[in-house]
């Protein structure tokens, strides 16, 4: 476990020793950022960072540490001090995932903010206008063909008989939150036979499947964020119900951490308020298909918002 920030830490900055002073003016260790697993996780760890390092916060880069679980437990026990989390997630980790709450953006990000800091003093900043939940995505050529743009138009596609294969995770087509809520949500109902199951279930996987038209696959389990679907020229289907909670990813902070560098809230702040869904998807593209470095991918979109000026 690591200790809360040292007081009396020492830094070393190019060109020589350098007193790391927080607003109390006693010296504090750097912030520590971590991140998901993913490509997605990495490149906004990689903002976090830019953003930070640029207002004068020195950091560690713990990115990539693993999985939710793995993360959502290096937050809790001081292993880092900053992640990028999802609103969505809150739902999981005071179980009530059942509650429609995290179905609305707004109200979903005020309850995770006041059920983590009530219980872990951990302090959700703003998210990002993104929402990275599950998605239906289908072929571009079929959304022209049949006029679909949203779930309720899958729904009544499926309805009508029209021939449907679905690639998905085991997870996805077990869990509550997965297939099943759609289903509910726009009364529908895909048999086993109208499933192909991927080990692993990756995106990746399953939207490749569909594009490819795999074993007759023509619609795919996906994200809302996918870097891919361009490439793959799937269309994410639209979820007016509101099937899924809200998946908007968010800086989460320690409260000690914030209490010692209190400019990290202005420091991100404008980076997330920039990432709408359109925009992270393009970004996540970059760094999914066509190979380019995350780190390079987010300093250059700083740069280009002007965010490092």
């Amino acid at each position: 476990m690591r200790p809360p920030p040292s007081l009396t830490r020492r830094s070393l900055l190019a060109g020589g020793f350098c007193l790391c002073l927080s607003r109390k003016g006693v010296a504090a260790s750097p912030v520590v950022v971590g991140s998901k697993l993913d490509l997605e996780g990495a490149l906004l760890g990689h903002m976090a960072l830019l953003a930070l390092g640029h207002v004068g916060i020195e950091t560690q880069n713990r990115l990539q540490i693993g999985p939710t679980a793995i993360l959502r437990e290096a937050l809790l026990a001081g292993a880092i001090d900053l992640c990028v989390e999802y609103t969505g997630n809150a739902a999981f980790f005071f179980h009530q995932d059942d509650d429609p709450v995290w179905k609305n953006a707004e109200a979903a990000y005020v309850r995770a903010a006041e059920l983590d800091y009530q219980h872990n003093r951990l302090i959700w900043l703003r998210p990002a206008p993104a929402d990275n939940s599950w998605a239906i995505a289908v072929p571009n050529r079929l959304a022209r063909e049949k006029s679909l743009a949203t779930l309720e138009d899958f729904a009544r596609f499926a309805r009508d008989g029209n021939r449907i294969k679905l690639a998905a995770s085991a997870e996805f087509v077990e869990s509550a939150a997965g297939l099943p809520a759609f289903e509910t949500a726009y009364d529908f109902k895909l048999e086993a036979r109208q499933l192909l199951v991927l080990s692993g279930g990756e995106t990746s996987a399953t939207m490749k499947a569909a594009a490819d038209g795999m074993s007759g696959v023509n619609a795919a389990m996906a994200y809302g964020a996918d870097g891919a679907l361009k490439a793959l020229d799937l269309l994410a289907l639209e979820d007016p119900r509101h099937a899924e909670p809200v998946y908007a990813p968010a800086p989460v902070v320690r409260a000690a951490t914030l209490e010692l560098y209190p400019n990290i809230r202005q420091a991100l702040a404008p980076v997330f308020a920039s990432l709408d869904l359109a925009t992270l998807r393009d970004l996540n593209e970059k760094v999914a298909v066509e190979g380019e470095d995350a780190a390079a991918v987010a300093r250059a979109y700083l740069g280009a918002k002007g965010l490092l000026d």
